[in-house]
């Protein structure tokens, strides 16, 4: 095991009507705000109404940056860091899903610099200091709400990469499982396999943590219990609070402390595809994951078997594989590249894009050939067909 530091300075506010404190908790912060959201869903389900009411009960002034992306790029977040510096604001809030509070936590490093958005992320530019985010999250996925790392894609440069930096910890995340009633079936089963594949990231990462193991497994299993159910009942409370706690805790350090790293190889993968297909993110997760598996099944065998058993019931890498991807096709989200639209014919350009980029994990590396071999995996079909 190894030697770690345990500490989240995110104050995280969990349950119905916490959103109810939001305007003292930003009061602290200062009196100018710059509110960051997505393309106004959060308009359409009266989140956004309930947010700037408790804005309007502190008196403060509220400039507004809408319209980020599913797969948030770096033109947005410098668009809305130029109206923070403009306007000298005090505090980003965010209001969303990943997408949102990951842009917004670049925007409050990029804020008080002179630097871009894409310099920071490619460790360029070295920020020493950052606006204080606080977020209120409508999408139950990426954990990023109490993490510091953010993922961004610039579409000049064709890459799409992960940063972090103690910095954008947000101060305060607000998590009331009624805001994401309104995320629809398809979503909402995304959610639910990125939040199981940040759990795998980190147990298929390098070094030997067995009680952080058992973290995995019974996140792993907690989306499994309740992940089906919440698809039949979208509106159920109870449900919505557990999905939600799940993904917040399979990425915000739990599963992690004592290795040396975690993975993150199918990350890589999988952000190629939604860099050339705006693919959603949890749908190339169910689709790559399986595939990774496969590649990996003879090199890990060990590992593999101990979360079938733990997790599935079963025994052996190769049912473990199968009884993953089987829970990820009972979700309803896709398993090969047929489900998310991708022809054949697009086999060599994601190959090249995925060397070009460099694809790789930090812990099990990937050949050129590796590769190769996934990608194809990703368009076979699958062994129930």
């Amino acid at each position: 095991m190894e030697n770690f530091t345990m500490h989240n300075p995110t104050s995280l506010h969990f349950g119905r009507n916490v959103t109810d404190d939001l305007g003292k908790t930003i009061a602290q912060y200062g009196k100018k705000i710059l509110l960051v959201y997505g393309k106004g869903s959060i308009k359409k389900n009266g989140i956004y109404d309930q947010v700037m009411e408790q804005l309007k009960q502190i008196g403060v002034e509220v400039f507004e940056y809408s319209g980020i992306k599913p797969n948030p790029i770096t033109e947005d977040v410098d668009a809305a860091a130029e109206i923070g510096k403009k306007h000298n604001v005090d505090v980003v809030l965010a209001v969303g899903g990943g997408s949102v509070i990951d842009s917004a936590k670049i925007i409050a490093l990029t804020i008080p610099c002179e630097h871009s958005a894409w310099r920071i992320m490619i460790n360029l530019a070295k920020p020493e200091k950052a606006i204080p985010l606080v977020s209120v999250l409508t999408l139950a996925a990426t954990g990023t709400e109490m993490n510091p790392f953010a993922v961004l894609q610039n579409v000049q440069t064709h890459k799409k990469i992960g940063y972090g930096n103690p910095l954008i910890y947000p101060k305060h995340s607000f998590l009331d499982p009624a805001f994401t009633f309104s995320v629809s079936r398809e979503y909402t089963a995304y959610g639910i396999v990125d939040l199981i594949a940040h759990a795998l990231e980190n147990y298929f990462g390098k070094g030997d943590a067995s009680l952080s193991d058992r973290f995995v497994f019974a996140i792993v299993r907690e989306a499994m219990d309740y992940g089906p159910a919440l698809l039949d009942d979208l509106q159920d409370y109870d449900l919505r609070a557990r999905i939600m706690y799940a993904a917040t805790s399979a990425l915000n350090g739990l599963t992690a402390y004592g290795r040396v790293s975690g993975d993150w190889g199918v990350h890589d993968l999988g952000h190629i595809l939604s860099l050339l297909f705006d693919s959603p993110h949890g749908a190339t997760l169910s689709v790559v994951y399986p595939a990774w598996l496969k590649l990996m099944k003879d090199r890990t065998p060990e590992r593999i078997s101990e979360l079938g058993k733990a997790v599935f019931n079963v025994n052996g890498a190769d049912r473990t594989i199968l009884a993953l991807e089987g829970f990820f096709k009972s979700l309803g989200s896709p398993v090969r590249m047929e489900g998310l639209g991708i022809p054949q014919n697009k086999k060599k350009e994601i190959i090249d894009m995925m060397v070009q980029n460099k694809v790789n994990g930090a812990h099990h590396k990937i050949e050129k050939e590796d590769i190769e071999t996934v990608v194809g995996l990703m368009f076979a079909k699958a062994q129930t067909e």
